[in-house]
């Protein structure tokens, strides 16, 4: 079963030890962004185009990252029915900061108290879009350590991506991840595959405290993340390659040794400029290409190109987009999903390539998760074989099967709209004594949102109902207290038993 691993079975590790349930929280407003390019004078396809976007989901004032990691959670543990003493360790990776000292992961606790479990480990991870990884890693790593004690591990990736007026602002979006971690998980990371890249640079960083915009080189940034996934690449391959000589296996790692390839997304043309990429990196480490027939066929002239000096060529660039097209609509195009139509959400790596239960399951799935500053991994998840209904994979596929139609009850607003939300994000970002102005009713039923910020820059929040039509404005909820709790109407996916581990066994 999920979650659960009897301890005559552990041996020195727990089993497959991965992801085991998953929800996803996106903003309820976007725009749309064909008539942003008219709205900004551009010209026509160059966000659509250029970028690969069509829609940029956006937060009022009524939201910051502590609301939207409220509601993620909240939901992920009504939908699966959880209890939260389950939960033993929590870690929020994001780089939406609001208080250089309190962690989010203190105001998510909340959530905790009626349960009474307060013996729970865990904190915020900030590194840009990095964060969510590091928390996801620091997850496994403790139910596969001496610290676990038999409880799930509940992470939460999530950021609120706002730009300056200007080009980089159709790369903006929104949204949060959280993603239950445990043994017997029907994605499960593969041990010991993992190639990580770490350099210092300036490519896009935040030292203003009292802004939400970053400092931004694009041409840089690019660069960055295009010679760590290079190197991720490199890494990565020299390890599966140690681990099949062990196993005595002799042969040659690509692309096709993925089932699937999930790429951290600033926007979605750059998510297909780096699978060719890895294309390249397959090119020119093969010993012996034919470039008659195949995937390679046509590109013997770029044999012995340096990959260092390939970043900006463009002849390489269209030659090898042009030679993994096929490859990319196979592996990559479909986790692009919210990405294209909800933007940039830094910390999350989309997943919506688990759609369909029975095509998936046995995959290898590559994540490319890159950071500004930097940081990058290429690492692996192993789906479980199993697919018969009612079985984990199933149950997870299940729970994310209504992404479009959760994209498609959005409401969709004018780019002016959207301009003044963003110039009153900007101008109240970091006010004390005060209180949103933005309509509750706009807002999912549901989430969490804002309700005030208090003179000593303390603040409020409560959660909108569930119900559908529109409820009187609820009484102030100070982070630290309880909330009042709402049953969800929705479905609800069947229990998962609570995880077993060695020191501990925790009653659902």
């Amino acid at each position: 079963m999920p979650g659960s691993a009897p301890i005559s079975c552990l041996g020195p590790w727990p089993k497959d030890v991965g992801i085991i349930a998953m929800e996803l929280y996106i903003p309820s407003q976007y725009v749309d962004q064909t008539e942003l390019e008219q709205f900004d004078g551009v010209s026509a396809g160059k966000y659509t185009v250029g970028l690969g976007q069509a829609g940029m989901g956006f937060c009022s004032d009524r939201e910051d990252i502590n609301s939207l990691c409220l509601t993620v959670v909240q939901r992920l543990m009504e939908k699966y029915g959880l209890s939260y003493d389950s939960v033993g360790r929590l870690e929020v990776g994001t780089e939406t900061i609001i208080d250089k000292s309190k962690s989010v992961k203190t105001v998510l606790m909340q959530l905790f108290e009626d349960s009474g479990n307060t013996d729970v480990e865990g904190i915020d991870t900030t590194n840009a879009c990095y964060g969510g990884t590091a928390a996801l890693f620091n997850a496994v790593n403790w139910v596969e350590s001496s610290s676990w004690d038999g409880r799930y591990a509940l992470v939460v990736a999530g950021d609120i991506a706002v730009y300056a007026t200007g080009s980089a602002r159709p790369t903006g979006g929104a949204g949060a991840v959280a993603m239950l971690v445990g043994p017997n998980a029907p994605l499960a990371f593969e041990r010991g595959l993992r190639g990580t890249h770490m350099q210092h640079a300036y490519d896009f960083y935040k030292p203003d405290m009292v802004s939400e915009y970053p400092v931004v080189d694009g041409k840089l940034s690019i660069e960055c993340y295009l010679s760590a996934l290079d190197r991720c690449y490199s890494v990565y391959r020299n390890k599966i390659h140690a681990q099949w000589q062990r196993e005595g296996l002799e042969k040659h790692f690509n692309l096709e040794d993925f089932g699937y390839l999930v790429f951290h997304s600033p926007y979605c043309k750059l998510v297909q400029k780096s699978l060719a990429r890895l294309m390249l990196n397959d090119f020119l480490s093969h010993p012996n290409p034919n470039t008659e027939t195949g995937p390679f066929t046509g590109l013997d002239a770029y044999r012995d190109v340096k990959p260092e000096e390939t970043y900006f060529d463009r002849d390489v660039e269209k030659a090898f987009m042009k030679a993994s097209a096929e490859l990319f609509d196979r592996k990559t195009k479909l986790s692009l999903l919210i990405s294209n139509q909800n933007g940039n959400m830094y910390t999350h790596q989309s997943m919506a390539v688990l759609q369909t239960t029975a095509q998936i399951a046995g995959q290898r799935i590559g994540v490319f998760s890159y950071g500004s500053g930097f940081a990058a991994t290429l690492y692996s998840l192993r789906v479980t074989q199993d697919h018969t209904p009612g079985s984990s994979l199933d149950k997870l596929v299940s729970s994310l099967s209504d992404l479009q139609d959760r994209l498609n009850s959005r409401k969709k607003v004018s780019p002016a709209v959207f301009s003044e939300n963003m110039k009153l994000r900007e101008e109240t970002h970091h006010l004390a004594s005060y209180v949103p102005r933005g309509p509750v009713e706009d807002l999912f039923p549901g989430t969490w949102y804002l309700t005030r910020v208090d003179e000593k820059h303390r603040r409020e929040y409560a959660r909108r109902s569930l119900e559908c039509e529109v409820q009187a404005e609820p009484e102030l909820v100070r982070s630290s207290t309880t909330p009042e709790h709402i049953p969800s109407p929705v479905k609800k996916m069947p229990r998962f038993p609570a995880a077993t581990g060695p020191s501990a066994a925790v009653s659902n």
